[in-house]
C-alpha cells in the first residue's frame, strides 16, 4: 500500500483529523499487539553482538542503505558479519544464505540488495537465523527492519528516522504511520540515523526536540552512478515513491512522468510492457530504484536504466564511536 497523506499531517483540516479519529481506536489494537508482542518474548541470545537496523513507522526510511553500509564495512574489516532479514515477500522460510540463485519472489528484494555488500541470511524466524548464522561461525550480526522484533537480544539499536516528516502524524497504524506509539520506540534505541533528503536540508525543531537525549547521527543518500541523459520516466514500488522521483529532479533529471506502485510491488510482464509504451510515447527512457529492480524479470532488465544509492554520514566519528565496542568484541 502507499502511505496516505494524511499520516503526516500533524495539524490540519479537512478529512485527516475525521479518519484518524475513525481509525484510531484500531491503533490502539496494533500498538496494544506489538507491546504485547515485546513483552512477552524471551529473547535468543546467539553470543556474539546483534545490530538492530530500523525504525518506528512503515514504510520506508532508509534501513535497507544503512545495513549495507554497516555490512560492507565490518566485511571490509574482515569481520566475519552477516546480516538477518526476515525476508518480507519472499516464500523462502529459511535460514537460508542469499545466493544469486535466488529470486525476490524467494527471499525478498531487501536481502537481494544487502547481498551486493556481504553474506545475508533470511529466517522468518530471527532466533532461528541467528542460531543458524552464528554456527557457520558469524562473528556480527546486522538485523534489518528490527526494531519491532524481539526474539533477539541486542548489542545496539539504531532507529532510522525520516528527517522530512519525522513520525508523522504520530499515529499508530492505521491511524497513522506509527508502528508503535513514539515513546515505546524511543524507549528501546540506542541512537538515532536521522535521514535527509539532501546534505542542506535543516530538520524541523520539533522532530530534534523528540530526539534530544539520544545521539543523533544525520545522514543523506547519495547516487552512486550518473543520471542517463535525455527525457526520464521514473516508476517506484517503494515505502514513499515521491522521495525517489524528488531526488531525480533535485540531481536534474528530465523527468516527464512519474508513475508510484504499492511498496514491494511484484511487477507483472504486462506492467513492464505497459510502462515501455507510455514512455516511448514521450520518447524517454525508464528508470527505477535497485530495489525495484530486482523485483523485475531478468528479460526486461535491459530495457530499464537503474539509479543506485549508497548512504553518507555527516558524523562518521560519533557513529565509529557507536561501533567501537561492537567490533572489539567481534574481534575476541
Amino acid at each position: 500500500m502507499q502511505a496516505p497523506e494524511f499520516w503526516n499531517i500533524k495539524h490540519g483540516r479537512g478529512s485527516a483529523p475525521f479518519l484518524r479519529t475513525l481509525l484510531t481506536p484500531f491503533g490502539w489494537i496494533y500498538g496494544h499487539s506489538t507491546a504485547k508482542r515485546m513483552q512477552d518474548a524471551t529473547p535468543y541470545n546467539p553470543g556474539i553482538p546483534v545490530i538492530s537496523v530500523g525504525n518506528a513507522s512503515v514504510g520506508g526510511t532508509g534501513k535497507t542503505p544503512v545495513t549495507a553500509y554497516l555490512l560492507e564495512s565490518f566485511t571490509r574489516m574482515g569481520l566475519n558479519a552477516v546480516a538477518l532479514s526476515r525476508g518480507y515477500g519472499g516464500t523462502e522460510k529459511g535460514p537460508v544464505v542469499v545466493t544469486k540463485k535466488h529470486s525476490a519472489a524467494q527471499v525478498g528484494d531487501e536481502p537481494l540488495l544487502l547481498a551486493k555488500h556481504g553474506p545475508v541470511w533470511i529466517s522468518h524466524s530471527r532466533s532461528d537465523g541467528a542460531k543458524a548464522a552464528r554456527a557457520q561461525g558469524a562473528r556480527v550480526i546486522v538485523m534489518d527492519d528490527a526494531h519491532q522484533n524481539p526474539t533477539v537480544n541486542k548489542s545496539l539499536s539504531l532507529l532510522v528516522v525520516d528527517a522530512e516528516i519525522g513520525f508523522g502524524n504520530e499515529h499508530v497504524f492505521p491511524a497513522g504511520p506509527l508502528r508503535e506509539p513514539v515513546k515505546a520506540a524511543l524507549a528501546r534505541t540506542d541512537a538515532i540515523i536521522l535521514m535527509k533528503p539532501n546534505a542542506d536540508f535543516e530538520p524541523d525543531e520539533e522532530l530534534l526536540k523528540q530526539l534530544s537525549g539520544f545521539p543523533v547521527i544525520s545522514a543523506h543518500l547519495a547516487p552512486k552512478a550518473q543520471l542517463p541523459s535525455g527525457k526520464l520516466f521514473a516508476f517506484a514500488g517503494i515505502g514513499r515513491p515521491n522521495k525517489f522521483f524528488d531526488a531525480l529532479l533535485r540531481h536534474g533529471a528530465e523527468l516527464v512522468e512519474s508513475l508510484p506502485y504499492s511498496n514491494h510491488y511484484k511487477y507483472k510482464e504486462t506492467d513492464i510492457q505497459s510502462l515501455m509504451e507510455l514512455s516511448g510515447e514521450y520518447g524517454a527512457k525508464l528508470i527505477t530504484t535497485e530495489k525495484d529492480y530486482v523485483r523485475i524479470a531478468p528479460p526486461f532488465k535491459k530495457f530499464i536504466n537503474v539509479w543506485p544509492v549508497s548512504v553518507q554520514f555527516e558524523d562518521e566519528l560519533t557513529l565509529r564511536r557507536l561501533l567501537h565496542p561492537i567490533i572489539t568484541a567481534a574481534k575476541t
